[in-house]
């Protein structure tokens, strides 16, 4: 009998001063049964760097063609496609052939640091495409905040991000290693 999803639910209160974005979100994540608990509040990161009424969660893990998340216009188009981890170098290729921005939230410490060195040069040539990497300490101390239903609240400003959980503070601060159009 194959595993099923775990279901994550998330109050998510959320002010992003960067964008003069604000908002609550009532978000439902559902956990492949292979996904950790890092990689899930990772995503819930990304969704929060990037939020609006269009972004998504799509497969990601369980679904070749589709990315962690991604966010639509209202004829459909492609306007962001968001990987979370260590995605192959063609895989993003293909992303920036088909979405208007292609992002990227790398975690895992030097393991991120080593799928950086080995694809930095050919992901510099998608113009496309963003590339966030969020510290190990970091995406470890995000993991801790995982409960099976969540209040969250988060502030973000001059690319810091604060988040709030039960009595519980973060100061997160992913890094930029590439910016689309640079």
């Amino acid at each position: 009998m194959a595993l099923k999803a775990t279901i994550f639910k998330a109050e998510l209160q959320l002010s992003d001063l960067d964008r003069q974005h604000y908002g609550n979100y009532s978000l439902t994540l559902a956990r492949h049964p292979s996904e950790t608990d890092e990689r899930l509040m990772v995503r819930l990161l990304a969704f929060a760097l990037y939020a609006s009424e269009y972004l998504s969660f799509c497969k990601g893990i369980s679904d070749e063609d589709e990315p962690d998340l991604w966010e639509m216009d209202l004829s459909g188009n492609l306007e962001r496609w968001i990987e979370v981890g260590l995605p192959d170098e063609k895989r993003l290729r293909k992303a920036c052939g088909r979405a208007r921005q292609v992002v990227v939230l790398s975690y895992g410490g030097r393991a991120a640091d080593i799928w950086w060195q080995q694809n930095q040069s050919a992901l510099a040539k998608q113009e496309k495409l963003t590339v966030l990497n969020l510290p190990a300490s970091q995406s470890q101390a995000l993991a801790a905040l995982a409960e099976r239903t969540m209040n969250l609240s988060c502030t973000i400003q001059e690319g810091q991000v604060w988040l709030s959980s039960s009595g519980d503070d973060l100061q997160l601060e992913p890094v930029r290693w590439q910016a689309a159009g640079e």
